[in-house]
């Protein structure tokens, strides 16, 4: 009997023991932010269906029975398989880091819907830079990001300063809108094109454009597109990571950002610390202070609490433009050393999400802004002339804009069995008063050597008011699915405006009324399908509009000689994707006709500075693409660019021949608008040997097509290419295990060439690109789950 017992007890132990051999528990985190992925699949290796075995959590955590099967696999949408033997694992605890995929057609975004879902269900032009790219290219600017982007050209004005073109020409309008974490940046009517500066690079982790009119979602201003900055949450475990970097031109930059999860509670906090002395450039010297942070908190497996909040200060003097002799000559001196530009912009949010069940979800965020930006310009520095052109005097200006806000995003979505179809509701207010002042300055000048000596404020106003800006907003998006392969997307946003203006310049001293209101209100829909034909193969389609009021700064400022009113843009778009050669080749195609009516666009005058005039109609035609080959897993090869045509259909200017002072009405119709490249177009070829884990190294080229510089299509700037070289080497084992180093050449041939030029009748004036750059960085970065 004693015999029995011990062999029953024996063979218990043994099948226990068997049991735990057989489960396999452990985490799965991005490799590079350690954030948590829940949702990714685990299935069998060894088969063609690759049986499913389970999917991570909320927290990224798995347990799985393993009982028979040699190999598992690790796969989610946007990110390398990892392929795991079993046998050499058992018993562990498994920590997986999935890298991000630069070649991945189908990630996962949340732009399009404020929902996370597959790109294929987007009936939208949508693209992704992820956190391997951003991590790999090693950024100073945004704009050495975004630029990889088809149809994207982020114009670079040096010390984080910018303009746009997506779907548009080179504007410095409000038809772009900036988001963080879905959320604009700065509220409507209050546009800055440079407001990317109000962005902490290094707390970035995915960067979404939407190109064409968001309106039906997001609102005004997302005309040519929408740029959606996705910040880094608190990682899985503990982690963090700090690199330095400087350049031959003295520029300066120190990044540092950690967190830990422990238990319900998250923290990530980051930032970096900028200074560029004296450069390639003379007076460009500037300070950058950039840091956000980010706490969750899980009360239940269904209830999160968000909490974030960004602070962001720039001080850069700003050099002006060169005149067509000094820019070919590489003179790179600016014409006076008095003008600056100062920033400080503080975001916060609270954003509470409940999943109700798993048909119901809301989310609930509560934001509060505070921004000013006080500048001495350099673009409104100008020269007084007679009727003969001769100079008699300059002047300028010193302004300040501040606002702050208070708001609420509230968002449903609810999923019914009915053709697997999905409703999302939600409401926007924005409550941001705002007060803007400027003052005349006479600039002193040395007419012989074309150099302002400086400056007296004459404590004369030309605008001073506040404005009680008001924004409130209801949309609603639903999703239907009539068959396996079709979707289908409608959309509807209601917006209204409200502007009350109180004028601080006494009566008889302005044009304007002491008191005055403006609302605009607009309805914006969209109707978009995607068609999915399997095998990563599918194409979209969609209508949408757009809507941009005027801004305040056009509607009341003293400089602006014409009422304004609202822009409006009707897009018709149609495109696909395709994935073939075992998903060794990926190509992305968008096929536009945006038309704008009343479309607001800048006028350059005789005085080289600009106002804002409605054309009365123009219209952006174009072709977007991506193609991407891996045909080895060392090697990745990526194209991007867009072909369009930019064209006024109704716009005329009236000119003023100063030697008799008469006006003349010249039409435009028909004309290429200036500023218009008609190619733009950005290569990568990138390099990862599989005998240097950690290696890389990338060869860029950008492509800018020859444009006209002035609407009456008389002038003309060449565009240019250059080439970018990027290095870098990451260690992974050894007693430098996870340090890093990298070495960038931008401008790698040295050309001379202007990110953007204009044309008066006096002259053209450059924007000078930077000479050939180089930057050298080292890094280090440690984590534990």
């Amino acid at each position: 009997m004693k015999r029995y017992l011990t062999l029953l007890i024996t063979f218990i132990l043994l099948k226990t023991q068997t049991y735990g051999q057989a489960t396999i528990q452990g985490t799965v985190t991005d490799a590079i932010t350690h954030e948590a992925i829940p949702g990714a699949s685990i299935c069998k290796a060894n088969e063609n269906n690759g049986q499913k075995l389970g999917m991570t959590n909320a927290k990224g955590h798995f347990s799985i029975n393993v009982d028979g099967i040699t190999q598992i696999k690790f796969t989610m949408v946007g990110y390398n398989t990892q392929i795991i033997d079993v046998s050499a694992v058992k018993g562990q605890k498994l920590d997986i880091a999935l890298e991000p995929s630069t070649v991945d057609l189908q990630p996962v975004v949340v732009t399009a819907s404020r929902e996370g879902q597959s790109r294929q269900d987007a009936p939208i032009a949508i693209s992704k830079i992820n956190s391997t790219q951003i991590k790999d290219t090693k950024a100073t600017a945004l704009y050495q990001l975004l630029n990889k982007v088809a149809g994207v050209y982020m114009v670079n004005l040096g010390n984080e300063q910018h303009t746009m073109a997506i779907r548009q020409p080179i504007t410095y309008n409000a038809l772009y809108l900036y988001m963080e974490d879905g959320l604009p940046i700065r509220p409507t009517g209050i546009f800055n094109h440079n407001s990317l500066y109000e962005i902490n690079m290094s707390g970035v982790k995915d960067i979404e454009v939407v190109k064409g009119p968001a309106s039906s979602l997001y609102g005004s201003n997302s005309i040519g597109g929408a740029v959606n900055f996705i910040t880094q949450g608190p990682p899985t475990g503990y982690a963090g990571n700090v690199s330095v970097q400087g350049d031959n031109y003295h520029y300066r930059r120190v990044d540092a950002d950690g967190g830990f999860t422990q238990g319900k509670f998250g923290l990530y906090v980051g930032g970096y610390l900028a200074h560029q002395g004296e450069g390639w450039q003379d007076y460009s010297a500037f300070d950058k202070y950039s840091g956000n942070f980010k706490t969750t908190y899980d009360f239940s497996a269904k209830t999160k609490l968000t909490t974030s909040a960004a602070y962001n200060y720039l001080n850069t003097q700003t050099p002006g433009s060169l005149d067509s002799a000094h820019f070919y000559d590489r003179s790179y001196g600016a014409n006076q050393r008095f003008t600056y530009r100062k920033v400080k912009s503080f975001r916060a949010t609270t954003r509470l999400d409940q999943q109700w069940n798993d048909k119901n979800s809301t989310f609930v965020t509560l934001f509060f802004r505070q921004n000013s930006t006080a500048q001495l310009p350099s673009y409104f520095i100008s020269d007084v002339r007679d009727n003969n052109g001769v100079y008699q005097s300059s002047n300028g200006q010193v302004n300040d804009q501040r606002f702050h806000s208070f708001g609420l995003l509230a968002q449903h979505r609810v999923d019914f069995d009915f053709l697997h179809s999905r409703l999302i509701g939600g409401v926007y207010v924005d409550d941001s008063p705002s007060s803007y002042y400027a003052q005349y300055l006479d600039i002193t000048k040395d007419v012989a050597n074309n150099y302002y000596t400086g400056f007296t404020n004459t404590e004369r106003y030309i605008d001073d008011y506040k404005i009680k800006l008001f924004n409130t907003a209801a949309y609603v998006q639903y999703e239907v699915k009539p068959t396996e392969a079709l979707r289908i997307t409608g959309g509807l946003r209601y917006d209204r405006v409200h502007y009350n203006f109180s004028n601080g310049i006494p009566a008889g001293q302005t044009k304007y009324k002491q008191q005055e209101t403006n609302n605009f209100n607009i309805v914006a829909p969209k109707l978009g399908l995607t068609y999915n034909f399997g095998a990563n193969k599918g194409i979209y389609a969609n209508y949408s509009v757009g809507f941009q009021p005027p801004e305040t700064g056009d509607l009341y400022s003293s400089r602006q000689l014409t009422p304004l009113k609202q822009a409006t843009f009707d897009n018709y778009e149609a495109g696909g994707w395709l994935a073939a050669f075992n998903k060794m080749l990926y190509f992305e195609l968008s096929v536009f006709d945006l038309e704008g009516h009343n479309e607001i666009i800048s006028q350059l005058l005789p005085d080289n500075t600009t106002q804002n005039q409605n054309a009365g109609a123009t219209r952006h035609r174009g072709i977007e693409y991506s193609l991407t080959l891996a045909p080895v897993k060392e090697l990745t090869f990526r194209f991007s660019g867009t072909n369009a045509r930019h064209t006024y259909v109704e716009y005329s200017e009236v000119r003023t021949n100063y030697s008799t002072g008469t006006n003349t009405v010249i039409s435009y119709n028909g004309n290429r608008m200036n500023n218009a490249p008609a190619w733009i177009a950005n290569s990568e070829l990138t390099y990862k040997p599989q005998y240097l884990p950690g290696f890389r190294i990338a060869t860029e080229w950008q492509h800018i097509n020859r444009y006209y510089t002035d609407p009456a299509n008389t002038k003309t700037y060449s565009g240019y290419d250059i080439y970018n070289l990027r290095l870098g080497y990451d260690v992974k084992s050894g007693a430098l295990k996870r340090a890093g180093i990298w070495f960038n050449v931008l401008n790698l041939t040295n050309k001379l060439y202007a990110t953007t030029v204009t044309s008066n009748q006096w002259g053209d004036t450059y924007n000078a690109a930077p000479p050939r750059t180089y930057t050298l960085g080292i890094s280090y970065s440690f984590s534990k789950y």
